[in-house]
This record gives C-alpha cells, structure tokens and sequence, in this order.
C-alpha cells in the first residue's frame, strides 16, 4: 500500500531548485473524469511541492479547493454546460457563487470562472443563446458581491469556432456564430476577460498528415510557412492558429481582447486512424512549447504579447469517451507513473542516492525546459508512489 511519507532530501530538493512554472505563462487542466485518480490532497502536496501555480478545473470541486487551501496556486473553475440556463437567473446565479466560490475564496485562490465549454462544439443553438446571458449574470453577481475585481468571467471555445484559418492574418468565425462571438466578444472588451480556445495541432497532423508537416505542428525544427498578407514568418502552427484567432476577433471590430490558450496537448495513444499518438510527440509537444513560454514569446502578430497555455492534462481519464486519445493525454498514469521517459543529468551531492537509478540536477545545471518537464514528471511520479 503506498505511503504518505515522503523522503525529506527529495522534499527538500524539490523545495529548494529555482525551477518553477510561476509567471511563465504555464497552467494545467486537472480534469477528473476518472475513477483511479489520487486524492485531491495527495495531488495538492505535489503539485505545490513542484511551484505549478496555476489550474484549471471543469467544475469547481470543493475537495480539490479545500485540498489547495493556503496556497499559491490559482485556480480557473468551471461552470457545466448543463447548467447555462440556470445561470441567467438571478438568484440561481447568485446561489452558485455563494456555495461553489465565496466559501473557498479566503484561503483558494480562484481567479476566474469558466462558463459553459466548447459550447459552440455542437449545433444546440439554445445552448448558444444561453451562454452570454449565464456569463453577464454571473459577472453581475460578482460585482453585487464585491468580487469582480478578484474574479474574472470568461468561456473557452473549441478551435472550430474559427471558420478560415489560413493564413492566419485573413482568420474570420464561421458565419453561423458571428452575432453570438460579435455579443461576447463586447462582453470581454467591456470586462478586461480574456478570449479563451482550446487549440490542439495534433488534430490538424491527424486529419492529414500527408500534408501536414510534423515538425511543424509538434515546433520542431522546420521550414515554418509565410503569411502572404503580412509577411509574417510561423514555424509552429500553434502560433498560426493563435494569430488566425486574433485576426478573427479583429474582424468583428475588437483589438483590445487577449487570446489565451485554455486546452492544448498530444496524446501518447490513440486508434489505428489516429495517426501520430505516440508517446514520443507527446514529449516532444509540450516540452518545445515550454522552451518558448520561458522564453515569454509572442506569436508573430503579438510578438510583445508572452503565450498563455494551459496543458492539457494532469493525468489520464479512464471515464472519459470517444476515441482511445480522449483517455490519454496525461502527463502521468493515475497510478503515478510517467507517460514520458525521464532523462535527467547532473549531480546533487548527498541527494543522488535518495532513489536508485536517478542523478539530480540542480538548478544551476537545468538550462533546458526539457529537462524541466522531465522533473516535474518524475518527482510527481515519486511523490504519489512514496
């Protein structure tokens, strides 16, 4: 039966290297559409242990907030589509905030609430018409409550909200949603929110990756593409389908909207048709997106503007369904293990011995975000098997 205890030399590393994900841009979605995840609290320990400082939850879990208490870490909730229409009424609204957020905000820090998810995904136009309405009331609340200034209203929307996409500088929404983007996007500009999508490349290679580039889409060493209009050079199409999405926002008449990145991620396994998920890009995926968000670059539209990611996901979901790369996108096995090989190098004297087969490295040896997110996936591994 695994322990609680965990060894106090690797604690205390963990403590000390200057390796950290704050303020670089960095969160991850923590879902939890599995029944083999660990506890909350076992979660809460590593996670801080490792200074990730920021999360993103589809609902707003009151074991995952209370396990995070006292923190650093900042956490987006979210709001199920089921509930859209319950979230336009006043009292519904208000109800929700004082049970799922006000009890939690003295001592969690939840910075912004997710209303609804890919909503657009689908062709429920009720569901599309309840989603500004449960967002308004929501902020509404906020402000009667004297939260708006601590807590942020937004939606993340799937990446077909996006109608033509290349290249990036001619990107529209599909006309079918132009009034419902046109009404929301008023709505982030009136309230300083963000503009949420969810962008996975790994669905572009997929669908064709005869003509798709791999390298390209995986920020691999290439030949990139030009924008014709701009002149503007992309070597990763995670940047292209960012900027596509700010030429979209600006043809509706707004450029006072920031794009942040709610969901990206590669799978490590998928069906025979899903070509390309492989452990190996799983890797190669957010590492090389790392070495940019610690760079604090901008894609080539928004070059002062640093990218906003949240990594999809902390583990894989055994619950969830569709294809086999639906239940592994996960940085580890709910067990602990990693997804990813491990290669760290280096050397900390009196540490190195604290488990067989692995040398440390300090924080004056890590140069490499690689190397970064090689010790972030062992020392969760350890910390849950400990």
């Amino acid at each position: 039966m695994a322990s609680y205890f965990v060894r106090p030399r690797l604690l205390l590393l963990l403590l000390t290297l200057s390796v950290q994900v704050r303020g670089v841009g960095l969160g991850i979605n923590y879902g939890q559409l599995a029944d083999d995840l660990p506890t909350p609290s076992r979660v809460s320990v590593m996670l801080q242990s490792l200074n990730v400082s920021r999360l993103r939850l589809y609902d707003a879990n009151p074991k995952v907030l209370l396990a995070f208490s006292n923190s650093n870490v900042e956490f987006m909730v979210g709001i199920g589509n089921e509930y859209l229409q319950d979230m336009a009424d006043p009292a519904k609204a208000k109800n929700w905030v004082q049970h799922n957020l006000q009890p939690y905000l003295a001592q969690t820090k939840i910075t912004c609430i997710s209303v609804g998810n890919e909503v657009f995904m689908g062709n429920d136009t009720q569901l599309w018409s309840n989603l500004l309405p449960a967002m308004k009331m929501l902020y509404t609340t906020l402000v009667d409550l004297g939260l708006d200034k601590q807590v942020i209203v937004t939606t993340a929307h799937p990446y077909t909200v996006i109608g033509i996409s290349y290249p990036p500088s001619s990107g529209t929404f599909r006309q079918d949603i132009i009034e419902y983007m046109h009404a929301i996007l008023a709505f982030h500009s009136q309230t300083k929110s963000p503009f949420l999508i969810n962008a996975y490349p790994f669905f572009a290679y997929k669908d064709d990756p005869t003509q798709t580039s791999l390298e390209y889409v995986l920020s691999q060493p290439n030949q990139g593409m030009t924008d014709p209009n701009t002149n503007l050079h992309y070597d990763n199409m995670l940047y292209a389908q960012v900027d596509a999405v700010y030429s979209a926002i600006k043809a509706v008449g707004y450029t006072d909207v920031e794009v942040k990145i709610s969901e990206t991620g590669w799978p490590s396994k998928g069906d025979p048709s899903e070509v390309g998920s492989t452990v190996q890009n799983a890797e190669l995926y957010p590492s090389n997106l790392l070495k940019r968000i610690q760079k604090k670059e901008g894609t080539p539209a928004k070059p002062s503007v640093p990218i906003d990611i949240y990594v999809f996901a902390l583990f894989n979901e055994n619950l969830k369904t569709g294809a086999t790369s639906e239940r592994n996108y996960g940085l580890f096995y709910p067990d602990g293990t990693p997804v990813y090989n491990i290669g760290l190098q280096g050397n900390v004297t009196g540490v190195q011995d604290s488990v067989p087969g692995v040398i440390y490295s300090s924080a004056s040896n890590i140069k490499a975000p690689s190397t970064f997110i090689s010790l972030v996936i062992f020392a969760i591994a350890y910390l849950i098997h400990a």
